[in-house]
């Protein structure tokens, strides 16, 4: 049996060692790697909530229009969803409800477009002491050409809102808003749902002009002892789609009760069976649609969902949902 060259058991004992020690800082920081994504993560549970309606095109005894907004109480925090398309709109209903929008730091805004920002100047200068901070997705900065030039309603506003005390937070990723409630931040498109008009353009940070997609689209969602709640502005992500993330971070539990605006009128019945057997799949047992879902969208979701009037309605001005299930305003 030949004997290895005298120096190849040198270079054998002086690599044995330094292996070991590469394994060593491998696994360390294979360790911490996984304490920090763990760490990312929506763990916390929430126990109380209320998220009630302040602005959507249905109403009984409030003011209706084309927009969202909606305030979310979370276990004695509060935070602001969306501000309506006119300027007074979520003001005066909340005049009206008797809730004081005084004392409340965040403001969430899902988009860019008009009928869910509009509101914000108004409720800024209103009370001075809310709304500080505005959580807004990537993107929803970028100039978008139109007759009028390339800014946005809240892209021209932006220095006047800063100037009366907002701060805009950025979100690229999954955030925590408040303790329990997070932001998904933009949402990956694994589905073919193009619920945005198509037409629209957006100068890109590399100077290209490209269709407007509303990248920035976000939505906010918290975990409860029954699963998750989820809200949403308009869904331009793509309702599955942001349901498909949220699963993501949060794999195995169920997406029992979801409001907002989704962007489902006008689809076809293909379309709304395949939704409707994909909320079922994600264990979606309330659903109320308000703004842009629309009315036979919604109904249709009830039928192919096999739920009941109780479980799934179009919202309306008012209309609020808790750990009890769905409480609609007059006009059910």
């Amino acid at each position: 049996m030949h004997e290895p060259p005298e120096g190849s058991k040198v270079s054998l004992l002086i690599a044995s060692p330094f292996k070991t020690q590469l394994m060593r800082t491998f696994y360390i920081f294979y360790l911490l790697g996984a304490f920090f994504f763990l760490w990312a993560q929506p763990t916390q549970s929430v126990d109380n909530f209320k998220i009630t309606v302040l602005s959507t095109m249905l109403s009984d005894f409030y003011l209706g229009e084309w927009g969202f907004s909606a305030l979310v109480e979370v276990d004695g925090q509060r935070l602001l969803f969306d501000t309506g398309s006119r300027e007074n709109t979520v003001w005066q209903n909340a005049q009206q409800m008797d809730l004081d929008l005084n004392g409340i730091p965040h403001v969430y805004l899902s988009h860019n477009h008009a009928d869910h920002t509009r509101g914000l100047l108004t409720l800024k200068k209103t009370y001075p002491t809310s709304f500080g901070q505005a959580h807004v997705g990537e993107g929803i900065f970028y100039p978008r050409p139109n007759e009028q030039g390339e800014a946005h309603y809240l892209l021209q506003n932006k220095k006047r809102l800063e100037a009366l005390g907002v701060r805009f937070v950025n979100h690229n990723k999954v955030s925590e808003i408040i303790p329990g409630v997070y932001t998904t931040g933009p949402i990956p498109r694994v589905y073919d749902e193009k619920n945005w008009s198509r037409l629209g353009k957006l100068i890109a940070p590399n100077g290209d002009r490209i269709e407007d997609t509303i990248p920035e689209d976000q939505s906010l969602f918290f975990d409860t002892e029954k699963g998750i709640v989820l809200i949403s502005g308009c869904g331009h992500a793509g309702l599955v789609n942001t349901l498909t993330y949220i699963r993501s971070i949060l794999p195995g539990r169920p997406i029992y009760k979801i409001l907002g605006g989704f962007h489902l009128l006008k689809l076809s019945d293909e379309k709304l069976r395949w939704t409707a057997s994909k909320l079922k799949e994600f264990g979606v047992t309330y659903f109320v649609g308000a703004h842009c879902t629309g009315i036979n969208a919604t109904y249709s979701l009830r039928e192919y969902m096999d739920l009941t009037k109780d479980q799934v309605m179009v919202g309306s001005v008012g209309t609020y949902i808790d750990g009890e299930g769905i409480h609609p305003g007059y006009m059910e």
